[in-house]
């Protein structure tokens, strides 16, 4: 069998389509209000667009990689944008998710398994391990048009401003910690190929637990605070104002019941 990937390794999956659809619908509902409930249409819209970011990101990475030498990437599936297709499925949509209902943190939690014994040359490996990152970028940018652009926010309900800015904080909390240089994340393979073989060697153990120990020292409280006041920083860059975000987060924990928002 070939390791090239044929056209149906390369097909948009039904499972990304549908994912786009309930976005699109979501978005819709929260925008018109037709949902019987704003903030379930919030959670729909939140949920399957951060999921349609996994699906981008850990497919940015396995085009670049095919660029760069691997051909094995698409007969494993990782060209279809199927969810299904980034490792485990708990770790890939379940947790993330569960870490965005706990505290309204991107969790990177795709991977796909780039042969790199097929990939010559230390940039190619850099650029594959930062195409995911720059495409949350790329994401968070989009979404944060609308409060950059004069006049393109305009006359948007406040629920679907909260609800883009919110999914735009998960844009750039899972970017920042993803380009951390920690093992185990895309930051740290992003230098790797320029360290030297015998500090390659001692940060191996590390790798596993990389994630880990980055969201334990969220749990200080002067990183969590650190952390958030950069976030807030680049989304106030672009115009997001801090309350935005936090009401798309009360509309996403619909079951908490509506936020109270001034008239």
């Amino acid at each position: 069998m070939s390791s090239t990937a044929t056209r149906s390794d390369r097909g948009v999956s039904p499972v990304f389509l549908a994912l786009v659809a309930i976005m699109g619908v979501s978005g819709w509902a929260v925008w018109t209000g037709f949902s019987a409930s704003t903030g379930f249409a919030v959670f729909l819209f939140v949920v399957s667009g951060w999921i349609v970011s996994l699906c981008l990101h850990e497919y940015a990475h396995a085009r670049t990689a095919l660029h760069g030498g691997d051909i094995t990437v698409g007969a494993k599936g990782y060209l279809t944008l199927n969810p299904l297709k980034y490792t485990h499925a708990l770790l890939s949509i379940v947790l993330p998710v569960l870490f965005v209902i706990m505290g309204g943190i991107g969790l990177p939690g795709g991977a796909v398994f780039i042969e790199r014994g097929r990939v010559a040359g230390r940039w190619k490996h850099s650029l594959i391990s930062a195409a995911g990152p720059l495409t949350n970028v790329v994401f968070a940018v989009v979404l944060m048009l609308p409060f950059l652009l004069p006049g393109l926010g305009e006359g948007m309900p406040l629920p679907f401003l909260a609800a883009i800015a919110f999914l735009a904080l998960l844009q750039v909390t899972a970017a920042i910690l993803n380009l951390l240089p920690v093992p185990g994340l895309d930051g740290y393979g992003i230098v790797e190929p320029w360290l030297s073989y015998n500090v390659r060697r001692q940060v191996e153990p590390v790798a596993p637990f990389g994630l880990l120990i980055v969201f334990g020292c969220l749990w200080i409280p002067e990183v969590n605070a650190a952390f958030f006041g950069l976030v807030d920083a680049v989304m106030g860059l672009f115009g997001v104002e801090p309350y935005l975000p936090a009401f798309g987060l009360d509309w996403f924990r619909f079951w908490d019941g509506e936020p109270q928002v001034a008239g």
